[in-house]
Order: C-alpha cells, then structure tokens, then sequence
C-alpha cells in the first residue's frame, strides 16, 4: 500500500528526495536531562544504514551485554543517519572502550538512574535534503513549509509502518481473522500493528477529505454527499482550522496531555486553531475510549472488534516546530530542517510538501 494512495493530496513530484544517509538525518530529543548519576551507562549514538535492531546487536555481540538489557527510547530509520540515546548497564563500561564499527559511532556518554524505556522520548529533529529542485518547485516548497507552520499537518503513519510492497497491513488482518498464524512474536505484533496502522490511516483521510469538501461546499451539501444525517455538520464549516473538530471529537492537550470529549465545538476548534488541543484517532484495539456523537459517525467504520490487542488514541493533526528551509539554486538542492513530537513521520511531511494540499 503506497501512502499516497491513502492521502488525499495530489502528488507532484516537484522534487526527488532519497531516504540514505546522506541525505536523511534524525536526531532524537530526549524526554529528559540525563542526572550523571546512577547505575546505568547512557551512551550517546551515531548510526547510518542500520536499524535501531541490527546496532544493538552488533553492540550486545561486541560488549557481551545481553539484548533485553539495553535500553532505547524509540526505532529510528535504517535509510538515514540517525542519533538516539541507548542505555547499558554500568559494569559494561570498560568493554566499550576497544569497541569499533564502520557505521556506529560513540558521541558521548553520561550515567541515569534508570534504564532507557520505548517512549521516552520528547521528539525527533530531522534534517532533510532534496535534489533536482528547480525555483518554481521552491516556490511550492516555500508555499506549503509556511501553510504548515500555520496549520499543521496530518499526522499519518508512514510507509515504514507497511513493509517493502505497501500491504504488511493485510498479513495482519489475516492474522486477527484467524487466517494466518505467525510464530516470531515481535513479526506477529509488527503486522497487528501495520493494519491497526492502516485502519487509522484510513480513518484519517476520511476526516480529511471531510474538511476538504467544507471548504468548496455547504454543510448540507457535504452531509448528502457523504451520506450522514442532516444537520450533523451544523456551523462546522465556520471553524478557523483547516481540520474540522466534530461534535463528540476526543480532543487531546498538545503535545501531551489528557484525553477530553468536545461538547462545544465552537469553543474547542478555537483551542485547536491556537495549538493548544488537538483531535484523536483510534488505534483499534481493546479498552480504549470510542468518539460519541457525530464524530463516531466516521471513526466507527474503522473498528475491527476481533482485535484482542490494547487500543489507545493518536493525534490526527500535529504541529511541526521550528521548520527550517534553505534553497541551494546552484545544486538544485533544498535543505530542511523541523521537529516532530514522537511516533510522527517526517516522510508523511516529504509526501505531503510534494503533493501539497487544497486549500
């Protein structure tokens, strides 16, 4: 499944951009200050054309520390140079001192209280570099870099989510039905993941193209179109934000906070369109809290109740920060720089500042 079949965007290769390491680099905040104290040693690491896997276990094999005993905050890229923190226990220190690798370097290391878990982690910082960018393309580049540090953006997952040819997410589905039985526990929970993935891609560009269609047509006109009942959109198409909050919408406190259920859509697309609050989409799954009202209209056509993993709640629409642009016209080059909050896509950006969006 390509991304940009799901996106409703239209894509215009005004650019060639190319996942390596050259021309890709992500630099991950953490969620905080490392003390200098403490039994674990926290290395600081450098990588290119290696996941987050295939480096630990060259370390783990190098330094005789066991897997389950490094600790990381998140997966970075294999197609890029990427630095992230992982953490080892403290006795391993002296091993890594004759430890060497062509693709991983050491760029600092300090002491914590505490191992390193999945999700600590405040963001990413991306560097991006695209080639054979003419000036009519930097102008669409330059348009759109400023539309999303007003607006925002989409918060899809990327194509990583669904493997080489596009369809990981259909593995999963066969594995929910029963169809399909996978061994390798962490394959089976990555293709699970890959079409709860796709249901929430999918979710998405259906509210998309909701907001899309209220800018070209009225509320009633929008309601027979898609087919829902009269009156659900009233005054929708009034909200500032490009990206519409429903009625029974479940709002989040950006970029972390609680979980609320929008009674007032007046009052709360203004909290959104001042990047204070931002909507949520469902991760499929069980135990987790469903929209209402006429949200729910759109998010239930994406429930799969045979999935017996947690669900949980995503932004639908984030706001990158500190965006960065910078034309080379004597290369053709454009060079990018932004931050995203954790387990957002910096590639969903690439697609989406290729094919732009209808305003």
């Amino acid at each position: 499944m390509s991304l940009n079949n799901i996106m409703p965007f239209d894509v215009g290769g005004e650019f060639l951009f190319n996942s390596s390491s050259r021309d890709f680099l992500v630099e991950e905040i953490p969620l905080y200050q490392f003390s200098g104290e403490g039994e674990h040693l926290i290395i600081k690491v450098k990588k290119k054309d290696l996941t987050t896997w295939d480096m630990i276990n060259i370390i783990s094999s190098a330094v005789g520390v066991p897997k389950k005993e490094v600790g990381y905050a998140g997966l970075k890229d294999k197609n890029a140079t990427t630095i992230q923190s992982i953490s080892i226990p403290k006795k391993y220190q002296k091993a890594l001192e004759s430890f060497e690798h062509p693709k991983i370097k050491f760029l600092d290391t300090t002491f914590h209280q505490n191992k390193i878990r999945v999700g600590h982690l405040k963001g990413n910082r991306f560097w991006l570099r695209f080639k054979k960018v003419l000036p009519v393309s930097r102008d669409k580049i330059d348009s759109t870099i400023r539309w999303i540090a007003q607006n925002g953006s989409p918060n899809y997952f990327g194509y990583q989510r669904f493997g080489k040819d596009g369809d990981n997410y259909k593995d999963g589905k066969e594995i929910i039905d029963g169809k399909k039985r996978i061994r390798d526990r962490k394959l089976k929970e990555f293709l699970i993941s890959s079409y709860q993935s796709f249901l929430f891609n999918s979710w998405l560009s259906q509210r998309v193209k909701l907001s899309r269609l209220l800018k070209d047509f009225s509320t009633d006109e929008v309601e027979k179109i898609l087919k829902i009942p009269k009156n659900s959109l009233k005054g929708v198409d009034s909200q500032q934000n490009f990206f519409k909050v429903l009625e029974g919408d479940l709002m989040m406190h950006y970029p972390f906070g609680r979980i609320f259920t929008v009674d007032d859509t007046i009052k709360e697309s203004q909290r959104f369109f001042e990047k204070d609050i931002s909507p949520t989409g469902l991760i499929a799954g069980k135990k987790v809290t469903l929209a209402g009202g006429v949200a729910s209209i759109f998010e239930r056509n994406f429930l799969d109740d045979a999935i017996k993993e947690r669900g949980s709640r995503r932004y639908a629409w984030i706001f990158p920060q500190e965006i960065k642009g910078r034309y080379i016209k004597e290369k053709a080059q454009y060079e990018l720089e932004f931050t995203l909050p954790k387990g957002s896509y910096a590639t969903v950006i690439v697609d989406f500042l290729q094919g732009g969006i209808k305003k």
